[in-house]
């Protein structure tokens, strides 16, 4: 089985700890230095700072951006209580991209990050995704 690492680029770390730790409960494992592990999720998330209009990758054609991207990637953060979650993200820097919306499995709360990066939180009912049943 493959190792999961969660590895989330900022551009400013010091701000991206502040922003994580308070809004999603995260907790500051090890500082490396110029780089910074959070935990309290299944997985560890790594904030790595890169310079804003720096080359994500060798021949590029889109400089790394911290205004809000899409990106078919995110995180979803499983909350018990959404509005308390919201709250909380809010109140450190998250912006609320669409209503709170109601599914058989639970409710989903869509936000942007300071960094640009798209997350949802998510408060599940019942039996959470296993509400939809299996095919």
């Amino acid at each position: 089985m493959a190792e999961l690492l969660i590895n989330i680029d900022v551009d400013d770390l010091d701000r991206a700890v502040a922003f994580y730790t308070s809004a999603l409960g995260l907790r500051l494992g090890r500082h490396f230095g110029d780089w910074a592990e959070l935990v309290g999720a299944q997985v560890p998330i790594y904030l790595l700072p890169k310079r804003a209009g720096s080359q994500p990758f060798s021949g590029a054609e889109l400089p790394r951006s911290y205004e809000r991207h899409w990106s078919p990637v995110h995180l979803d953060f499983v909350v018990e209580d959404l509005a308390a979650a919201m709250a909380r993200a809010e109140g450190a820097g998250a912006r609320l991209e669409e209503p709170v919306s109601e599914h058989r499995y639970g409710r989903l709360a869509l936000y942007a990050d300071p960094f640009g990066h798209g997350f949802c939180l998510l408060e599940f009912r019942g039996r959470g995704y296993d509400e939809l049943g299996v095919r």
